[in-house]
């Protein structure tokens, strides 16, 4: 009966860490390679974005630079549901949303005004080293941007 049990709660435990890694291709800390990078002018430039759990949630923490060069810093909370979730820290958008395409892909809207400014694809690669962010956007002053950024995982 013991070694029945012991079986049964170690097949438990294999379960639910398989569960946990399914979500995992997004989760953890994200570097910018700029050499593989084609950040547009008008873009801003992410140098590191941070994915990790917050309860049921999703939090994702940004790091970079605005158009200007000035240092920035932003993070959203949510689901990749395709609902919009605050932003806070970014003066140029009001709402995220991701939406889950299949295990490797998420795309994204930005929203400020309930316009949306930017749009993009999120696709991690199969091994899970390197994740390449598609972008195309607005700015404020109405300059259209496009940017395809290359990140490693740290």
């Amino acid at each position: 009966m013991k070694a029945r049990t012991i079986a049964l709660t170690l097949a438990l435990c294999f379960v639910v860490v398989a569960v946990c890694l399914a979500q995992e291709p997004f989760m953890g800390t994200w570097k910018l390679n700029t050499t593989k990078s084609k950040v547009g002018l008008n873009a801003p430039k992410n140098s590191t974005v941070v994915y990790e759990t917050a309860g049921d949630n999703v939090k994702v923490t940004v790091d970079g630079s605005d158009r200007k060069g000035k240092p920035t810093h932003n993070t959203w909370t949510g689901k990749f549901d395709g609902k919009d979730y605050p932003v806070t820290g970014d003066p140029n958008e009001d709402v995220r949303s991701y939406t889950k395409i299949d295990d490797h892909t998420l795309g994204f809207n930005v929203k400020k005004g309930g316009k949306i400014t930017t749009g993009g694809r999120i696709v991690v690669a199969a091994d899970g080293k390197s994740r390449t962010v598609i972008i195309s956007g607005t700015d404020p002053q109405g300059k259209k941007f496009k940017s395809l950024a290359v990140y490693e995982k740290q």
